[in-house]
């Protein structure tokens, strides 16, 4: 049995040194507990960017980009190890950590911004960097398209590990590819919440004879900073809560061990037996010995998608 814990609790919205502070933290306490995989939110750091779902598409055009400017500041930038404290707090913990940020890309353009997942091992190492390949709906006025350079399974003192993010978990030829990399455990990062989505994991949990760990968003008006543009005409104050959180542990086969926890922050932890992943798949593999590959197959694309190469040279030096 391994003990894993779910982080649903806010970050310092817009406010990335604050928000990693507050996340070493929670590492801390979480392992205090016994939790030996640490799972949070969607875009943790700084904070998902829920004013998408309320600013008038097309409108509000320089309260958007004043929003954005802040949120791309606030960025994490991998190519810069914008993630050292909290790879230093998994390794002094022990224990994997699996975390959404927003990412800046710190190579091409500089100034594009990613949905990514990060897996940081139990040694403060990066084991696996995911951009979440699809944005939702206004979404995309936040985030660019990623690609499959980080579908991966990875193995881990608690299972082997898979993620998708949020409405990633609809695409079933996503899941698919994490299904046939063998995953004991599927950890679905969202914004998401409420009755149809946590049918939506239950289902994945049956389909893929896996734990689903599901970690939302938990979020009130008072977690805005006192300084976030138009905060009142955006989410008036009688609203305490923007958005309710819904976590979850379900178990291969779809029964809730843990959660949801619904409008409450803190850490949700739960029990989970990996090997049950492997008896589940016994009656039902869905990349095993349910597939027909004669019929069916897919093929993934891995290879990391840049819109420039640069040829070798001496770097504009004069020889």
């Amino acid at each position: 049995m391994s003990k894993i814990a779910i982080i649903q609790d806010a970050p310092r919205i817009l406010d990335r040194e604050a928000t990693l502070d507050k996340a070493t933290q929670l590492i801390a306490e979480a392992a205090a507990e016994g939790a030996r995989l640490i799972v949070f939110p969607e875009a943790f750091v700084p904070g998902y960017p829920a004013w998408v779902w309320r600013l008038q598409p097309g409108g509000d055009w320089s309260l958007c980009e004043q929003i954005h400017q802040r949120l791309l500041e606030n960025a994490v930038d991998l190519a810069r190890d914008g993630l050292a404290t909290v790879r230093n707090a998994a390794r002094e913990a022990n224990v994997t950590v699996v975390m959404g940020i927003n990412e800046r890309d710190g190579s091409v353009g500089r100034t594009t911004l990613y949905n990514s997942l990060v897996v940081i091992g139990h040694g403060g190492e990066m084991l696996n960097h995911h951009r979440k390949l699809m944005p939702t709906n206004p979404e995309r006025m936040v985030w660019g398209f990623g690609d499959a350079s980080g579908l991966q399974a990875i193995d881990t003192p608690v299972g082997r590990i898979g993620a998708l993010l949020c409405w990633e978990n609809y695409m079933p030829l996503a899941r698919f590819a994490l299904y046939a990399q063998g995953i004991d455990i599927h950890i679905a990062p969202t914004y998401d919440s409420g009755e149809s989505w946590i049918g939506s994991l239950r289902h994945i949990a049956r389909e893929g004879g896996c734990w689903v760990i599901g970690a939302g968003v938990a979020l009130r008006n008072r977690d805005l900073p006192d300084d976030f543009p138009e905060r009142d005409r955006l989410y008036p104050l009688e609203e305490e809560w923007i958005n309710p959180g819904d976590s979850v542990v379900v178990a291969p086969g779809g029964e809730l061990v843990a959660g949801p926890m619904h409008e409450e922050q803190g850490i949700l932890y739960a029990e989970i037996d990996p090997a049950r992943a492997a008896g589940a798949r016994r009656t039902f593999d869905v990349a095993g010995h349910y597939a027909r590959p004669d019929i069916f197959t897919l093929q993934v694309n891995r290879r990391k998608q840049s819109p420039i190469e640069f040829e070798p040279g001496n770097n504009g030096v004069a020889e």
